[in-house]
């Protein structure tokens, strides 16, 4: 009896392999059913069994690499399975027609891979009548299906595709207006600022009218008594 390698770990795309790394791995053919599990059992190229523990909520996705305890690589690719592919009517349909059938699937939680000229979606006769009665053209095929993730899930695209943006950014914006900030702990700003003392301006001088001098009535007050 072969002994179970047990991997506990995926590095997304490979990303950081190098391409001698990823040429020389094991290979590791999943469908869906399979991959959308983040415990299962499989069999690589190379004839060793694996048991596959990710942390739960976890997928699988073509191109991925599965770590195995030992250090061992294991390419995972999407294996075909049967789909149904739906197109626009060649005639007189449009971009819009695969919106809008998108839209109808998405209100019934359908897994669906997403692309810009068709939607791939798991056999159902019931979803393949909906489609042409919306005059689409649907056909059986089989092809390997990554459908869209939650818009919450990790990577949130089929594919796990990324930008390579940091967690941590450094925007400077210029917005055109000041924005109300808090200064205090864990603000991030440096508050060691030697600050000059500002400069005083000088007080003001108001000038006071004293009271008039009483009038005494006599000679020489030139006043007509």
């Amino acid at each position: 009896m072969s002994t179970l390698l047990t991997i506990n770990k995926l590095i997304t795309q490979g990303r950081g392999l190098s391409r001698v790394l990823l040429a020389r791995a094991a290979t590791v053919s999943l469908d869906w059913d399979v991959r959308q599990k983040s415990r299962f059992d499989a069999t690589d190229s190379q004839g060793r069994a694996l048991g596959v523990f990710l942390p739960r909520g976890a997928v699988v996705r073509g191109g991925d690499v599965l770590v195995a305890e030992d250090g061992s690589l294991i390419a995972v690719q999407a294996a075909a399975q049967p789909v149904l592919v739906v197109t626009t009517c060649k005639e007189h349909g449009s971009a819009f027609d695969l919106v809008r059938a998108a839209y109808h699937l998405g209100n019934r939680h359908v897994p669906l891979e997403l692309k810009p000229d068709h939607l791939k979606l798991e056999p159902d006769h019931v979803l393949a009548d909906l489609l042409r009665q919306m005059h689409l053209t649907v056909t059986d095929a089989q092809a390997p299906f990554e459908p869209e993730s939650g818009a919450y899930a990790p990577g949130a695209t089929a594919g796990g595709h990324d930008h390579g943006h940091s967690q941590t950014h450094d925007h400077a914006h210029d917005h055109g207006q000041a924005h109300g900030h808090t200064h205090g702990p864990g603000c991030g700003h440096d508050h060691s600022h030697d600050h000059a003392p500002a400069a005083h301006a000088a007080p003001k001088t108001i000038p006071i009218q004293g009271a008039a001098a009483p009038h005494v009535h006599g000679p020489g007050c030139k006043h007509d008594h």
